[in-house]
């Protein structure tokens, strides 16, 4: 500070003609004496008993204090209503940012706002999401804490514990924090803690031998040369830290050497005294030797006359040329005109110069010093918030150095706000791998987080996602759902499309019912030979031909639509399938029910006055079955012009896989379709029923009751075990209900007849087809 002064009071640039005084306490520590020793500056009284005689009060226009914050705050709460600007230079509590409390504070240093933020932003950089706090039982060490746990857990790191002590604390209470701290299950500790606080901890952790911890420093004591190279370097080897960025000061190391050993100030005599281990002057208290007169500051080398390492200082100097910049810029408006017109409070001389004024052009300084710094205020009285990363690293001697190995720099956007080099840090014990403190291991993709039940957010068990779920990216809160026609793989890291499902030509059932479809083909044709071959014999004419063979011919239909059930389903094969099914049926039906109204009309026609079969004879019987097949026809045109099938993918039944099926768009079309098939297979059941005990040795009714009674049977259970089947089940149970169906009408009907033919021919007679034959209950 007098460095400056004395700078400033040389210069012709700033403040030329007008040299500045200054007045300097030691508080030693104590806050009773800082708040005395503001209050004796402003009221011009020296607390101290001198023989100089003022005529007037020396009072001060601004106080450059104190170095700590709890201090700071008692002088700023005091001088504070007088208007008096106070600038510290390492107070560095965030409380002091309040200007309603603290209206004529400022700092040359950044608030603990932005290093509690910064510290934050460093331990969620390397993962650490588990750590252990430490701060110093005051102003600086408890507010800069709170800051910094409200924002690690806006970061997602918790705080294991949090420990706030002071260096007079008892031992016991220092003892409890370092069980505390053996005990623990994080690697990390963030320490937000004194110098001097730092150092009563140190000793009881070297005791106790707790190493391997990573150590995360305040600037407090992160660049503090004599905690680095204490006696116990081996527990902070690789502690990492935000200090204030180093500086030079042009002519200070020159000014500090030659420091002249004759004069009178107090705090220069006791330099050299302490330094040389002798006494200046005769009066001196000290019980040694008398200094010589040659000893010279330029000779040795300690932390007083190294300059290669200014942090603090340089906020000092900031300090003094903020003053000196207020105090010339008021010295530049000379007329009224032009105060009005800048705003600025200007003095007509340096005897009216008032510490309000001074607090009034304080707040809109900014200049730069000689290194090229920016200096200026905020509407809080802070300055930019810039920070160099340090880590510790133990040189070739064995000693401790201070290794830049990145920046933070609160003026940059987010992103870019804190900068590490993470392959420059060296870590505890040596390590050159970033150490892990977390309280869970990260959860793999495939899982997501579930807190633990009364511990915090970050202990938590890793569960698999659940059905349908995955998850990308480590540790996810939750899992996502795929979409519809995507499934999880096996582990749950990546949606896949779902395999598709249908009744398919190349799978087992497919081709089983093919066969049975081709077989019930082949055998209807080989039964259409027969009756060709003996369509002249009485059984085949008996039975009546035409109609045998336009139901051979649908049967063979019948077999053949069920192979459009099989394979992949497309707009036409949907299309087809239910209309060729529903038309084939009802012609196979509606020849059956024409050859049951035969066998009735013909027993009718044998009995005496009766004329029944010119109404019922081959052109009436053509005339019903394309009448009842045209009905069916013209309920599919319906069904297909105004809701017709269409292929679907069925993504509900299973959760895992797509049933490829055809929708039957109108459920009224397909029950209608269904429908007509089941009335005409009750009617012909019911006639057929009726004609069963007819006296003919050879009663079709019969059979055609069976192959009735079969088909109703079974499209009565087709109903339920349809709705009820799964997928490609669905179908197979519609192509076995046709094909069962169908291959009752084959056997019932034709199979007897075919087995006269070919195995009893005798039978095959005119003579035996009318013989009568006597009644008896079926």
């Amino acid at each position: 500070m007098i460095f400056a002064i004395e700078e400033i009071n040389n210069s012709t640039i700033i403040l030329p003609g007008v040299r500045l005084g200054y007045r300097i306490y030691d508080s030693c520590g104590s806050v009773e004496m800082a708040v005395r020793a503001a209050l004796s500056l402003i009221n011009g009284q020296d607390y101290t008993t001198t023989n100089t005689s003022c005529s007037r009060p020396d009072t001060v226009q601004a106080i450059i204090a104190e170095t700590s914050s709890t201090p700071t705050i008692a002088i700023s709460t005091a001088v504070g209503p007088l208007y008096v600007p106070v600038i510290s230079h390492f107070a560095t509590c965030a409380c002091l940012s309040d200007k309603i409390k603290y209206p004529s504070f400022f700092r040359t240093i950044p608030s603990d706002y932005y290093q509690s933020r910064a510290l934050a932003q460093l331990v969620k950089h390397f993962g650490w999401t588990w750590v252990g706090a430490l701060c110093s039982d005051n102003d600086y060490g408890n507010n800069g804490m709170v800051t910094f746990i409200k924002a690690a857990l806006e970061e997602g790191v918790c705080i294991e514990f949090s420990e706030p002590f002071f260096r007079t604390n008892p031992r016991k209470d220092i003892l409890r924090i370092v069980d505390t701290i053996k005990q623990s299950t994080s690697k990390v500790i963030v320490a937000f803690v004194s110098y001097s606080d730092m150092e009563v901890l140190l000793k009881e952790l070297a005791l106790k031998n707790i190493t391997g911890l990573q150590w995360i420093g305040s600037e407090s004591w992160i660049s503090d040369k004599n905690i680095a190279n204490g006696p116990w370097h081996n527990i902070l080897q690789g502690s990492m830290g935000f200090a204030i960025p180093k500086a030079k000061i042009k002519g200070l190391q020159d000014f500090l050497v030659n420091v002249d050993q004759s004069t009178e100030i107090p705090i220069y005599k006791e330099l050299m005294e302490t330094i040389f281990g002798c006494k200046l002057g005769r009066n001196s208290q000290m019980d040694k030797e008398q200094c010589s007169g040659n000893e010279r500051l330029s000779d040795v080398h300690n932390q007083y006359t190294d300059v290669s390492d200014l942090q603090i200082a340089n906020n000092v100097y900031k300090a003094v040329y903020a003053v000196a910049h207020v105090l010339d810029g008021m010295r530049a408006c000379p007329d009224t005109d032009t105060e009005k017109a800048s705003g600025k409070n200007c003095m007509k001389s340096t005897d009216e110069v008032r510490p309000w004024q001074v607090l009034e052009n304080m707040r809109n300084v900014h200049f730069s010093i000689e290194s090229g710094e920016d200096v200026y205020f905020d509407a809080s009285g802070d300055p930019a918030a810039r920070y160099d990363l340090l880590n510790w690293q133990q040189d070739p001697d064995g000693e401790i150095t201070f290794i830049k190995v990145g920046f933070y720099d609160a003026s940059l956007q987010d992103p870019l706000q804190l900068s590490v080099t993470n392959s420059s840090i060296v870590w505890t014990q040596k390590q050159h791998e970033v150490p892990v403190s977390v309280c869970s291991e990260s959860c793999p993709p495939g899982t997501r987080k579930a807190v633990q039940k009364g511990k915090p957010i970050c202990c938590y068990d890793c569960i698999p996602c659940g059905e349908g779920e995955i998850s990308n990216e480590t540790d996810l809160v939750s899992c996502f759902r795929c979409p519809l026609d995507l499934w999880p793989n096996t582990q749950r890291d990546v949606c896949v499309l779902k395999s598709t499902e249908y009744l398919s030509f190349e799978e087992i059932m497919g081709r089983v019912l093919l066969t049975f479809s081709l077989l019930g083909v082949s055998m209807t044709f080989c039964t259409a030979v027969v009756f060709l071959k003996h369509k002249e014999t009485p059984i085949v004419k008996a039975n009546n031909s035409e109609l045998s063979f336009l139901l051979l011919f649908s049967l063979k239909l019948c077999f053949l639509c069920s192979l459009t059930f099989i394979g992949r389903p497309s707009e036409w094969s949907c299309m087809l399938r239910h209309t060729a099914f529903g038309i084939t049926f009802v012609l196979c039906i509606s020849c059956v029910l024409g050859k049951t109204i035969v066998v009735l009309m013909a027993f009718r026609a044998n009995l005496p006055g009766t004329n029944v079969m010119k109404w019922f004879g081959p052109l009436q019987q053509r005339l019903s079955v394309l009448g009842f097949t045209l009905i069916q026809v013209l309920i599919c045109v319906l069904w297909l012009t105004i809701s017709p099938p269409f292929p679907y993918k069925n993504m509900h039944h299973y959760k895992d896989k797509i049933i490829l099926e055809c929708d039957v768009g109108s459920a009224v079309g397909f029950w209608a379709i269904l429908g007509y098939i089941g009335v005409l297979a009750v009617l012909c059941f019911i006639l057929a029923f009726l004609a069963r005990k007819l006296p003919d040795n050879f009663n079709e009714a019969k059979f055609i009751t069976f192959s009735m009674l079969i088909f109703c049977a079974v499209w009565i259970t087709f109903i339920p075990a349809y709705v009820s089947s799964p997928g490609k089940f669905t179908v197979a149970v519609e192509i076995f209900a046709i094909l069962a169906s169908s291959f009752g009408l084959l056997f019932c009907i034709f199979i007897p007849k075919c087995y006269i033919i070919l195995l009893k021919p005798e039978q095959n007679t005119k003579r035996h087809m009318m013989r009568k034959m006597p009644r008896k209950t079926l």
